[in-house]
């Protein structure tokens, strides 16, 4: 599962900082960091998609959303049985803070 996590979140990593960085035009002397880079690459993918370029992000970041949800509940299923014990736990610590809560363990202080 680690090795999923590490290749799940590796390129995503390197694709928000890429797009950070040539965004903002932090590019060290590499040119693939530059802004004339980006606005390069995201001409290409949108003739090759035949959309405006200013709409491939969003698109991007809604698949990035969509497959952590996908891999969240991948994880999910296979750490539910501790999933469900912890709720049940939580749900019994629950159910016992309200019968401490009676009207006779309340003090009669005034």
């Amino acid at each position: 599962m680690k090795w999923f996590l590490i290749f799940w979140a590796g390129p995503i990593v390197f694709l928000a900082g890429w797009y950070w960085l040539s965004y903002y035009d932090m590019s060290f002397g590499i040119f693939m960091l530059t802004r004339q880079a980006h606005d390069l690459t995201f001409q290409v993918y949108a003739n090759v998609l035949g959309i405006p370029p200013e709409v491939i992000p969003p698109l991007v970041a809604r698949a990035i959303a969509v497959d952590s949800l996908v891999v969240l509940a991948i994880m999910a299923f296979r750490k539910r049985r501790k999933i469900f014990a912890w709720w049940q736990a939580r749900q019994a610590s629950k159910s016992s803070d309200a019968a401490l809560a009676s009207d006779e363990s309340l003090s009669r202080a005034p």
